[in-house]
């Protein structure tokens, strides 16, 4: 059936991070992180509240100080979303932020230093129900796996992340989630694929430092869809060297995909050709700015000519099919009306909107009739 999907899971347990579930039958979190000085405290929470607006269901921010440390409390209370605490090196760090309420610890434990600062931070995150996140990443491999491996390979990454496993495993802590990240996509699939069959821990996807806008786009696309494709991974960032915001549009974007989540307005459109009625990219592409705002899942069919227009047309929500002068609506499968061609940004966004308000209003009614069902049977 269109738009769901064909995907079987791999079951993992689930983990909480603050309020969102990560893992079990949860909905794949979609997660970004400032790239503001943490320190400064009204930047740091405009970029949240951005990143937030955007659908993130996590965010995470670097806390290298003890100055930063202290930011971050101010931080966390006005953060509208669970925040994770990038902390390395400074154990002290994980401590205070712990504290100071961080819904999840992402660390290295082997960056950490001595065992007993390890301890220190599993105990705290124990007894503040903190999940840890590990983060294994090729680009800062422990000495010793470069030296036997040569250079980052998939199985260096997965015996470092063992390494960390093994330690969590010591002190018999389970509430943690893994990832195996590097710039390679070949690399990071296979690193992942090969962890996931011997572990039950939620996997946080990535392909790290994947480039700019569009090439990062492309790369994170391919190396995140494989393995989400097979039923991996329970959470996903997309590494953007652009804004943060931008990770969330492409996140959502590889889901939707997948029909493995959706929201927002599913755009369907030709890419154009001489058969063309109307400018279809410019109106793709004004109707896609106009309605980033939109949370709600809707599929609009923007089609240019009557070839695949109505077949297009007729599976969407709502869908537009090119004519001469003026073109076609299809509301819900049906023909609804012509729409000059001139008009039609205008007249499409007020289509959609009145169209999820009406959704919203039938969904009200609905939980009314029921709870007033409820109150007469008891």
């Amino acid at each position: 059936m269109k738009g769901e999907s064909w995907i079987k899971r791999r079951h993992s347990r689930q983990i909480m991070v603050g309020n969102v579930p990560i893992g079990g039958d949860a909905p794949i979190a979609v997660q970004s992180m400032t790239n503001t000085e943490t320190c400064d405290v009204e930047a740091t929470l405009l970029q949240i509240n951005r990143i937030a607006d955007a659908g993130a269901d996590i965010v995470r921010v670097s806390v290298p100080t003890m100055d930063a440390a202290e930011a971050f409390r101010k931080i966390k209370l006005s953060s509208p979303v669970p925040l994770v605490a990038d902390i390395h090196f400074d154990h002290k760090i994980a401590l205070k932020v712990a504290d100071y309420g961080v819904d999840c610890l992402r660390i290295n434990p082997g960056n950490i230093g001595k065992e007993d600062r390890v301890r220190a931070v599993i105990e705290k995150a124990r007894d503040n129900n903190i999940p840890i996140r590990i983060g294994v990443n090729a680009g800062s491999l422990e000495k010793d796996l470069q030296m036997k491996y040569g250079e980052p390979t998939p199985d260096a990454l997965v015996e470092s992340a063992f390494r960390h496993i093994d330690i969590l495993d010591k002190y018999d802590f389970q509430n943690y989630k893994i990832s195996l990240k590097a710039s390679d996509v070949f690399m990071t699939v296979s690193a992942y694929r090969k962890l996931a069959g011997q572990i039950d821990q939620p996997l946080h996807l990535g392909i790290t430092e994947a480039g700019g806008l569009r090439a990062g786009a492309v790369k994170s696309s391919v190396g995140l869809g494989l393995l989400l494709s097979e039923g991996i991974g329970d959470t996903i960032r997309v590494s953007l060297a652009a804004d943060p915001v931008e990770e969330i549009k492409v996140g959502f974007d590889i889901l939707k995909s997948l029909s493995l989540r959706n929201r927002g307005i599913n755009l369907i459109a030709c890419p154009s050709c001489s058969r063309q009625q109307f400018d279809v990219i410019k109106t793709v592409n004004e109707l896609e700015m106009r309605l980033e705002d939109v949370k709600d899942s809707i599929d609009v069919a923007i089609i240019g000519c009557v070839v695949n227009g109505p077949g297009e047309a007729k599976e969407a929500d709502l869908g537009l099919t090119g004519g001469l002068k003026s073109s076609l609506l299809y509301d819900g499968g049906e023909k609804s009306h012509k729409i000059k061609n001139d008009e039609l940004v205008d007249k499409i966004e007020r289509q959609v909107r009145d169209k999820i308000a009406s959704r919203q209003s039938s969904l009200e009614e609905k939980t009314k009739g029921e709870a007033l069902i409820n109150v007469q049977q008891s």
